[in-house]
């Protein structure tokens, strides 16, 4: 959590403050700010609050809401009993940087968008989800098997929010291969879409979200044991993974082949009753260790331990684990804890952010060099070749390259699709390397890169995403990528069958000059 010195502020010269929905609205002169974590309100008129929203004025037409370039605020135009009045902000305090301008729905906070499969789902000002594309299984939370995003008129306040129950709001979310799920305000887990093999984690096999009277109240949150809460949340093809409060991870759904939930057998969990819950054991990490971050892929599972090492479980066909050889983890009794090893990074090299792909990994280490193991078809391990890296010895450690990302340039973040990988870079431009059939690299073709030597470093183009525009978050799914910008606005390119990239249409972008940068219109959401 940030330091709430650096909160966004709104100060009132005249008005009350009061605080009301469990801490979640502020109101001033009966001005509704919506706050996310925690909130300061000193004496009567500032407010401050880790994601401090522009202000609705009300009563509807006697106020104004205003910016000042510094903070928002309403202007009274007439307050409730009547009375004429003007209130002006005070100067901000300081140290305060400003909030930005946000659209109506603005993202907030990471992972603000996930893509998987055939659709995409947007968490908007920290608070409403909206799922776009694909929706087969219910997958978009809508009540319905429809798709969105194909046709006009489906966009935007056309689309509806996921309804996550009364009062219910969403602070992370991640989309699986045909299910979603979300962390909600009060910390609980609920998954919607597909769950043939019990990925929601509700003891059955139905499918939610894609008829009526599913979804809101009518949807479980996931049990994830007696006093236990989800910090961090990750959904791969089939299966869900959870970070809890006490640092721990609890897997569920599809087990199959490939042990991906790290209990030491095959059995999927969550399909049947009595498997959730405290019945439900937690991976075990080794003797002493907690998770600070975990990435489920396709079939694999990745977690970073609270020293910063790595380890993965699950399938390795193709070395995507990084330990060596092509032997499954977690699928049978002695295989996890203490007894697997972590990933071999380097010397002195440790973790600050893992991606998970289909059969591939990536991690940003933590001199922000970035390294990618496991199958390589097309180049996504972006090391100039197609060579598989991570299922024999000695490629991993200091026999792995670090991938050349351009003279001076680093990674802040990473995203890793089917086949296809992306990063953020410490000038906030994105660089995206692997299959390109459809234009999902963002270049105005369909080349591969990273597949042939001197397609990486400074011979791979950034993304263009529009005059004066850079990332700040990015996500991959098959096929298809998605960037939120610096202003707030999400832009996707790549495949488009079923609407995946929001645009009110089925036409690819991104695999032909001209459909990048200013020619790439923003979704609506």
């Amino acid at each position: 959590m940030a330091n709430n010195n650096d909160w966004p502020v709104a100060r009132f010269s005249n008005g009350t403050v009061g605080v009301q929905n469990a801490g979640k609205t502020v109101l001033v002169n009966s001005n509704e700010f919506h706050v996310v974590g925690d909130i300061e309100v000193s004496g009567e008129l500032v407010v401050k609050g880790k994601h401090l929203l522009p202000p609705k004025c009300m009563p509807p037409g006697g106020d104004k809401l205003q910016y000042n370039g510094t903070h928002w605020f309403c202007v009274c135009v007439e307050n409730w009993s009547g009375e004429t009045c003007e209130a002006t902000p005070s100067p901000p305090l300081s140290p305060s940087p400003p909030p930005p301008s946000p659209p109506p729905y603005a993202l907030l906070e990471t992972p603000p968008v996930s893509a998987r499969r055939f659709h995409t789902c947007a968490l908007l000002n920290n608070i409403y989800v909206k799922c776009w594309g694909y929706n087969d299984a219910g997958q978009l939370g809508l009540g319905d098997t429809n798709n969105r995003g194909d046709e006009s008129g489906e966009m935007g306040d056309d689309l509806p929010a996921v309804d996550l129950g009364t009062g219910r709001t969403a602070t992370a979310i991640s989309a699986g291969s045909n299910h979603v799920c979300a962390i909600l305000d009060n910390k609980s887990v609920k998954c919607w879409g597909g769950n043939y093999y019990g990925q929601l984690g509700l003891g059955d096999t139905n499918k939610r979200g894609d008829a009526s009277g599913e979804m809101g109240d009518n949807l479980p949150a996931v049990d994830l044991g007696t006093g236990r809460t989800a910090t961090a949340i990750s959904a791969g093809d089939s299966h869900t993974c959870a970070i809890l409060d006490n640092k721990s991870v609890k897997c569920w759904g599809g087990n199959f082949w490939n042990g991906q939930l790290g209990l030491g057998d095959t059995n999927d969990r969550g399909d049947a009753s009595g498997e959730m819950g405290d019945n439900l054991p937690a991976v075990d990490l080794g003797t002493g260790r907690t998770a600070t971050a975990i990435a489920a892929g396709g079939f694999q599972t990745c977690a970073i331990l609270d020293d910063k090492s790595v380890k993965c479980w699950g399938k390795n066909h193709h070395g995507q684990l990084g330990l060596g050889d092509t032997n499954a983890r977690g699928d049978a009794s002695g295989e996890m804890g203490d007894n697997l090893p972590a990933v071999d990074l380097g010397t002195g090299r440790t973790a600050t952010a893992i991606a998970a792909g289909y059969d591939y990994t990536c991690a940003i280490l933590d001199d922000k060099s970035v390294k990618c193991w496991g199958f390589n078809s097309s180049g996504q391990l972006g090391l100039g070749d197609t060579i598989d890296r991570g299922g024999s010895p000695g490629e991993m450690g200091d026999d792995l390259p670090v991938l050349d990302l351009g003279i001076g340039r680093v990674a802040t973040a990473i995203a890793a699709g089917s086949s296809h990988t992306c990063a953020i870079l410490d000038d906030k431009s994105v660089k995206c390397w692997g299959n390109n059939r459809f234009g999902e690299l963002g270049l105005g073709d369909t080349n591969a890169r990273g597949d042939a030597s001197g397609e990486m470093g400074d011979n791979l183009p950034a993304v263009d995403l529009g005059t004066g525009r850079s990332a700040t978050a990015i996500a991959t799914a098959p096929w298809r990528t998605c960037a939120l910008l610096d202003d707030t606005s999400v832009k996707c390119w790549g495949r488009n069958v079923f609407g995946t990239l929001g645009l009110g249409d089925t036409i690819d972008r991104g695999g032909s000059p001209g459909e990048m940068g200013n020619n790439l219109p923003a979704i609506d959401v």
